[in-house]
């Protein structure tokens, strides 16, 4: 068996016996994984667009929403695994086209999704089975919002009290905060008109600009809300959760799409061609399948290839990722011809 080490983060090669499939191991020490790209294995009728969002339940089902190639003869946009990567079902036809922020809570014995549709400009709330329990549309109450198609949500986070926060990451930059009646009671940070006046301008603390990714983090005595920006800010910035802005989380971070958490880890998937693994204290363990090239491109002039144009064991723009009760990563791309990549952890 021959390796080759590069450097660490970055894949080396495992080279197994003959008739044995060749794949990419990424990480160092006790953060190395191996790469299985395509790993979900779709039935004939159903071709990935963009993946978008991925979550896994307690019973190990992985769900995936994308926004469903044009290719595709099924318009369904989330579709459910097992394990294995086998197919079990598909629904959501819907949400083609904007499929985006996937969430998943448990609700006493029962677990729910939440789904983000930025094109339609929707978050709806459903069970694992696509049954819709409720849907809600721009936060006109908010007094921000002329038309209901300025809305355009990316993810949202649920407190353990209950109460939602939206992220218009493709709108209005706001953070909406509900209740948890769904009840409307505050709006804060928002700053597309800042960026449209200077693009390349960090705006202040409390201001927010393609507030991608957003989450609770439970992991200090006191959770707080974590929103992930992107453009000029490429930062993770923290609020309590009445919204006022506390820090912010620079190091290791380039364009933030989602987080997960497990046994203290938090996990980034970045847009920006790289997965990231941050410990308790938010400092950075290691970038996995780091994609970037020399120049600082990454998914530019990439993301719209066919699979055979990406290099194994490097990401091109991850856009979400999520922990298995193993440790195990999965990670959804933004590409066009959709990809969904198992990090096998290995023990």
């Amino acid at each position: 068996m021959q390796r080759r080490l590069l450097l660490a983060g970055f894949p080396y090669l495992v080279t197994a016996a003959r008739g044995q499939q060749t794949l990419p191991i990424v990480g160092v020490g006790p953060y190395r994984y191996e790469v299985h790209h395509d790993w979900a294995q779709l039935p004939s009728h159903i071709k990935f667009g963009n993946t978008h969002g991925v979550v896994v339940t307690q019973d190990r089902r992985v769900v995936i929403c994308h926004t469903v190639h044009k290719s595709s003869e099924s318009p369904d946009a989330v579709c459910v695994f097992d394990d294995k990567g086998n197919f079990i079902k598909s629904w959501g036809a819907d949400m083609r086209g904007g499929a985006h922020g996937l969430t998943l809570r448990k609700e006493g014995s029962t677990e729910f999704l939440y789904h983000c549709d930025n094109v339609k400009g929707f978050v709806r709330k459903s069970t694992l089975d696509g049954e819709v329990v409720w849907v809600m549309h721009a936060p006109i109450a908010s007094g921000l919002y002329a038309k209901a198609g300025e809305y355009k949500p990316s993810n949202l986070a649920i407190a353990p009290n209950g109460h939602l926060y939206f992220a218009d990451g493709y709108g209005k930059f706001y953070i909406h905060h509900y209740d948890e009646r769904l009840r409307w009671l505050r709006s804060f940070g928002g700053s597309r008109e800042l960026m449209d006046k200077n693009k390349d301008q960090e705006t202040a603390a409390g201001t927010t600009i393609w507030p991608h990714a957003i989450a609770i983090d439970t992991r200090s005595p006191a959770p707080l809300l974590m929103v992930g920006e992107r453009g000029a800010n490429s930062r993770v910035q923290y609020f309590d959760l009445d919204g006022k802005p506390l820090h912010s989380l620079k190091d290791g971070v380039r364009w933030p799409s989602t987080f997960d958490f497990h046994d203290g880890l938090m996990l980034m998937p970045d847009l920006k061609a790289v997965v990231t693994l941050f410990d308790r204290a938010n400092q950075p363990i290691v970038q996995l399948g780091d994609g970037r090239q020399p120049d600082g491109k990454s998914y530019e002039a990439l993301r719209t290839q066919e699979r055979g144009a990406f290099t194994p064991g490097k990401f091109v723009a991850p856009h979400a990722a999520s922990f298995d009760a193993d440790g195990n990563i999965y990670v959804v791309e933004w590409v066009e011809v959709g990809r969904v990549t198992k990090l096998r952890r290995i023990l």
